[in-house]
């Protein structure tokens, strides 16, 4: 039967309006029901009128003659119907996706994609080359279904860890909950990175109306830079409010004690006019790191100012970013400025003190022009005059800078000829400098003199390769420190970890003369099974040993002998 064109035309009007709105199990029964109605032939003027091919035609008519019931939950396909998947298609597909995206291997080393950046993109494009076809959405798909999603670096490695890293932590922890306890001043201090002034993109995206940004420069070369901008930062744990001095010239020790120092004195001394300690949390490197002498000598310059028992506990090597000023305070000035190009010195400045967040920070800035010349020597002269404590734990990166010296200031160079001021012996065998009662230090020496005079017995080329002796006994120089004095400056050393040059000067002595002066008496010590406490304090410095002594009710006295 012939189905005329008229009939043809109203169908494929009806089929445009109606079939957009079914799914595709209602679209069958639809074409089915009219290609019923037509009778004989209708099956392919429905088709063709609609666009679709025969056989989904006859799909509705034997669903409709066989009075199937509506698949349940609503679904539209029976269980494997529709068109397969990609991965179904192509069961290497996955593997070699995978393959790409793994991280360790990084994929084929001879493929192109492993120097790129893995866009959806560029890994279908990927595929494609290797014969597996798939598209940027499958690929998207295919990872999410693998558990991959996409991924920032996140800056967690922190290279070899110090055995005490941990402890270190947890001994800033209880450093910052006794000041708090007692209502002293906590602080956390570094320099934020260095930024150029001038016309340059900042990252980051501000409101702007639209087809408006800020022109800046295309480069952003440092030599066409108006000047740098150097933010030290001062972060108080417990006001939560920051005080950031923006130098222009050096990043230098004189210059993060400058900012302490300007933060004291603006601020901190009105926030806490009782305070007699100040704890400050610093990096271990840097301008203010632990190895750096110039950071001692202008905190002690700081000290003597202000008054302040100032201790330093510094962050264990790598651990920079758990510094509170990191995340408490450098990251909001961060998000604060970003989409603002810095411009200029008054910018940055603004930009810092406008500062705030939802906790309730507040931020003080200004402008420091001042010079600080890279560079500077510290002598040891110097070192020894400052007077710093180290604590038991780890005294090189805990330690405190007292406000004066107490007690005689003592020699300040190494001996020479002329008369030599050296600190009274019985002084310096204080239990609290030695640590052991000076009974105990007594008999020490009794039972090393027996192995120390036969020691002596040996010319010193016979002591190192067994040889002749080649003087007479009792010949070449006399010694300057005898058994006892030998042994307590061992002992100090061990219990004090004072260093060469301190006890040189204690016992007016070359410091060659007391490195082999306690190596010897260490070895003795050793053959007796004498083994030493762990230490009770680093003290690096002379000044800070007369603090230390002066603390634990010993008097160091000193006296003038010719020297030999």
């Amino acid at each position: 039967m012939r189905i005329p064109s008229e009939v043809r035309d109203q169908l494929a009007l009806r089929f445009g309006v109606l079939l957009p709105h079914l799914n595709e199990r209602q679209q069958r029964l639809a074409l089915a029901a009219e290609a019923r109605l037509l009778g004989h032939g209708g099956v392919r003027a429905v088709a063709r009128a609609a666009g679709v091919s025969e056989t989904t035609v006859r799909k509705g008519v034997f669903e409709l003659e066989g009075g199937e019931d509506p698949l349940p939950d609503g679904r539209v396909r029976r269980d494997g119907g529709g068109r397969k998947s990609a991965e179904e298609l192509d069961l290497l597909l996955v593997p070699a996706l995978l393959a790409l995206v793994e991280p360790d291997e990084r994929g084929d080393p001879m493929s192109p994609l492993r120097w790129t950046t893995k866009s959806l993109r560029s890994l279908a494009g990927e595929l494609t080359r290797q014969g597996h076809a798939a598209s940027a959405p499958t690929v998207g798909r295919l990872l999410r279904e693998n558990g991959f999603s996409l991924q920032a670096n996140a800056k967690t490695l922190e290279g070899a860890q110090h055995p005490d890293r941990d402890a270190q932590f947890r001994y800033i922890n209880d450093q910052v909950k006794d000041h708090q306890a007692d209502g002293e001043p906590v602080v956390s201090v570094d320099t934020k990175k260095k930024e150029v002034v001038g016309e340059f993109k900042n990252a980051g995206r501000q409101w702007r109306p639209a087809g408006a940004p800020v022109r800046v420069d295309v480069h952003d070369f440092p030599g066409d830079a108006l000047g740098k901008a150097l933010p030290y930062g001062i972060y108080d744990l417990a006001a939560d409010t920051g005080w950031v001095n923006v130098g222009t010239d050096h990043d230098t020790a004189t210059f993060a004690v400058e900012s302490i120092r300007r933060w004291w004195n603006g601020q901190g001394r009105l926030d806490y006019p009782q305070a007699t300690r100040l704890l400050i949390t610093a990096d271990a490197g840097g301008s203010n790191g632990y190895r750096t002498r110039a950071f001692k000598t202008e905190l002690a310059r700081f000290a003597a100012e202000s008054g302040l028992a100032v201790t330093v506990c510094h962050m264990p090597p790598g651990t920079s970013k758990w510094n509170k000023v990191e995340h408490r305070l450098f990251s909001a000035i961060t998000m604060n400025w970003h989409g603002r190009p810095l411009n200029s010195h008054e910018v940055v400045v603004q930009s810092i003190a406008a500062t705030t967040t939802r906790t309730g920070l507040t931020v003080h800035a200004e402008l420091d022009t001042g010079a600080y010349p890279t560079g500077v020597k510290v002598s040891n002269a110097e070192l020894n005059a400052v007077p710093v404590t180290g604590h038991a734990f780890h005294g090189e990166w805990n330690y405190t800078v007292h406000p004066s010296p107490a007690g005689p200031a003592g020699p300040t160079g190494p001996a020479g000829p002329g008369p030599a001021a050296v600190f009274d012996r019985g002084a310096l065998s204080h239990p609290a400098l030695t640590g052991m009662p000076r009974t105990a230090l007594t008999e020490l020496t009794k039972t090393l003199t027996a192995d120390w005079q036969t020691l002596q017995k040996q010319d010193p080329a016979t002591r190192r390769d067994g040889g002749e002796r080649h003087r007479a006994p009792g010949g070449g120089r006399k010694a300057k420190l005898d058994l006892a004095d030998r042994v307590l400056a061992t002992v100090l050393q061990q219990n004090l970890a004072l260093p060469p040059t301190v006890l040189a000067h204690l016992f007016a002595v070359s410091k060659d003369t007391i490195r082999h002066t306690t190596s010897e008496i260490r070895q003795l010590m050793d053959q007796h099974a004498h083994a030493p406490r762990p230490p009770a304090a680093h003290l690096n410095t002379l000044a800070g040993l007369l603090v230390h002594a002066t603390a634990h009710g010993a008097t160091l006295t000193t006296e003038t002998k010719p020297a030999c």
